[in-house]
């Protein structure tokens, strides 16, 4: 891949004497969705795509983007001294965001560049292409510019740009799960405080499949910000009567007691899914640690059907790629994964059932929906690096 996008960038760019070549995954969350503005755990996964980069530092202010996934769009064109949200600037919208982030925390860039970007993930499918990018261009600025942060600290200046430049009132685990990914481990983030473990994934016998849904959503205009409203209206009733920061922290037994103090039957399912899911994340990595994938796999559809059920996020396309799977033989659990609204699911699949899950969950996928589902047998990688 580094001699790939080395040779689009001489082309587009002419001569690459001092280029540098990096790269950030893309992350699956196995479960734990739609808890991490609520503070409560994940357990995502870097994956081994992801985006690749090649940066020039210029001797002016400018920027120069240019995405292989994008050549339509040709190179756009941008200033350091005019970092701001533009609907036309598009995907260039998210490095320009930690850009002006750093600027923001002190973190002074005083040249610009030539910015050339490859992502082998499938463009809003769910996998964090958006996350990936700001956490490659955070990686990317510290390289350059020498600054002392974090992959940590990368992470939440990711996630303060897609807040406060982007607009989109993400949590932080998709920057978190790329910033700071472990090959074939996943992380167990409690977002409340940022603690974390990597706890080993050894799937014996079975792989990881993502499959994507190919609906296209944004995030930015799909129902994300309205859940996270609904969230935050419920704990709000809910502090009238119990003394605590997050729904995070309640257990099932302590939000049924408390549940009637939410006005709206609406928002009490909204609270419900963020701490039934909070609860089934703790009791899944429970279960793998003492290898009862099993049961991880039964906890993975019991989220799905939280998600379809009581958050209201996964639509006709993710349910029926999890109906599917959930009908397959040798597949030990499914459900959707990301922000829902279209995406993509994520299936720990028996490795001897592999090729018929796909045969048979493809089929079955057209002939309800009309087009294809994509297919990705991934693997679980590491975080940033230069290569």
């Amino acid at each position: 891949m580094r001699e790939i996008v080395l040779r689009k960038f001489k082309e587009i760019f002419g001569d690459v004497s001092e280029e540098g070549v990096y790269f950030a995954p893309g992350r699956v969350n196995l479960i734990g969705e739609h808890t991490d503005y609520n503070g409560g755990h994940v357990f995502p996964c870097a994956l081994t795509i992801g985006t690749y980069a090649v940066v020039r530092p210029r001797q002016d202010n400018l920027l120069k983007f240019y995405s292989m996934n994008f050549e339509e769009l040709g190179i756009i064109t941008s200033s350091l001294s005019d970092l701001k949200y533009e609907k036309e600037a598009d995907w260039t919208n998210y490095p320009k965001g930690v850009m002006w982030a750093f600027e923001q925390k002190g973190f002074h860039i005083n040249a610009g560049m030539d910015l050339l970007l490859y992502g082998n993930i499938p463009n809003g499918s769910g996998l964090s292409s958006s996350a990936s990018v700001e956490v490659l261009t955070g990686y990317i600025l510290r390289d350059l510019f020498g600054f002392d942060v974090s992959n940590q600290e990368i992470a939440l200046i990711g996630q303060f740009a897609e807040n406060h430049f982007n607009g989109v009132n993400c949590g932080i685990m998709d920057q978190f799960s790329i910033a700071m990914g472990k090959k074939d481990h996943a992380i167990f983030l409690d977002t409340s405080d940022l603690t974390y473990e990597y706890a080993p994934i050894l799937l014996e016998g079975a792989k990881i499949i993502i499959v994507g849904s190919n609906k296209k959503r944004g995030l930015g205009d799909s129902k994300y910000n309205e859940r996270r409203t609904e969230c935050e209206t419920a704990l709000q009733e809910l502090q009238q009567v119990i003394g605590i920061n997050s729904l995070g922290e309640l257990s099932e037994e302590l939000f049924e007691t408390y549940k009637s103090a939410i006005k709206d039957e609406i928002r009490i399912k909204r609270a419900k899914h963020a701490v039934y899911e909070n609860q089934r994340t703790i009791k899944a990595v429970k279960a793998l640690k003492n290898n009862k994938i099993e049961e991880f796999g039964l906890l993975m559809n019991a989220s799905h059907v939280s998600l379809r059920d009581d958050y209201e996020v996964t639509g006709v396309e993710l349910d029926t790629l999890v109906e599917a799977a959930w009908n397959q033989p040798g597949v030990i659990g499914a459900r959707m994964t990301g922000a829902g609204f279209g995406g993509c699911t994520v299936n720990i699949v028996k490795d001897e059932y592999v090729d018929q899950f796909i045969l048979e969950v493809g089929k079955r996928y057209k002939e309800a929906i009309g087009y294809d589902a994509d297919f990705y047998v991934v693997e679980i990688g590491d975080g940033p690096c230069k290569l």
